[in-house]
């Protein structure tokens, strides 16, 4: 069974503190730009603002 290239493997960073905290997967077809997600950040102890990093 082949792999979908169509889905890529991207790095989530904290806004606040920089750490690349989560890993994930994406659509490269249906979502071009960068994603950004609210996700807890276990070294500010809080929410905060996650951008994919390259």
């Amino acid at each position: 069974m082949a792999k979908n290239e169509k889905r890529v493997q991207v790095t989530l960073a904290c806004e606040e503190c920089k750490r690349r905290n989560y890993i994930t997967m994406k659509n490269k077809m249906n979502d071009r730009e960068r994603i950004e997600m609210s996700k807890y950040c276990k070294f500010d102890r809080r929410h905060t603002v996650h951008k994919e990093t390259r």
